[in-house]
């Protein structure tokens, strides 16, 4: 059974304060988004750039609706990664909600947490308005990622908030330790989802010559 830390108002300073979690800013500890990352297909290809132009045409028509980014953005990089089929199961946790203030008007959202295989967990953010920077997820990824793990092996993590991806790695042992990627923006030059589907498909095929 999943052991849950109630993430809704923790903060990084919470974490490094009662688990010792430490950052790790050396390149060498978190090479998995980098090294030998399979390749995509031209067809992969061809259906993520219909990802990025859907993303692109429904933000010229705001609000988005609740749940486009999952099913827009997320949902495809998932069945392009094959986190839907057998080994892996999708695990929904609770959502958390977020709010913001915007010049007055308060913006609420929500985080959605998603398990997949228990060595990897996808952070959702959702909102109407584009208001949420990934840094919002970052505290709530890493809890989730501590109650998980529970051996030495690593767990990896994803926060997306639709437009902006960055991956996480976590390294429990004895004192906890954690890496970033570099973070992917899908309007950038050419398209950066190919990227990040090559990384899910890297860390899908980790997780499972683990177990």
């Amino acid at each position: 059974m999943v052991q849950t830390i109630q993430a809704k108002e923790i903060t990084l300073l919470e974490l490094e304060n009662s688990f010792g979690l430490q950052l790790v800013e050396d390149d060498q500890f978190f090479r998995e988004w980098q090294d030998n990352l399979p390749e995509i297909t031209n067809t992969e290809k061809q259906q993520l750039d219909r990802v990025k132009s859907s993303y692109a045409n429904l933000l010229k028509y705001p609000p988005l609706l609740e749940n486009t980014v999952k099913m827009v953005v997320l949902s495809p990089l998932l069945d392009l990664a094959d986190f839907y089929l057998s080994p892996f199961h999708v695990k929904s946790e609770k959502s958390v909600e977020v709010t913001a203030d915007d010049e007055g008007v308060t913006v609420k959202g929500q985080i959605d947490v998603l398990i997949l295989f228990e060595q990897l967990v996808v952070i959702v953010i959702e909102s109407k308005q584009a208001a949420f920077s990934v840094e919002v997820g970052k505290a709530q990824l890493l809890a989730y990622m501590l109650a998980l793990s529970n051996t030495d092996k690593p767990i990896y993590g994803l926060i997306t908030n639709g437009g902006s991806f960055i991956f996480v790695k976590l390294v429990k042992q004895d004192t906890p330790k954690y890496a970033l990627s570099r973070l992917f923006y899908i309007f950038n030059p050419g398209n950066e989802l190919y990227t990040v589907l090559r990384v899910l498909k890297g860390l899908g095929k980790l997780a499972t010559n683990d177990n």
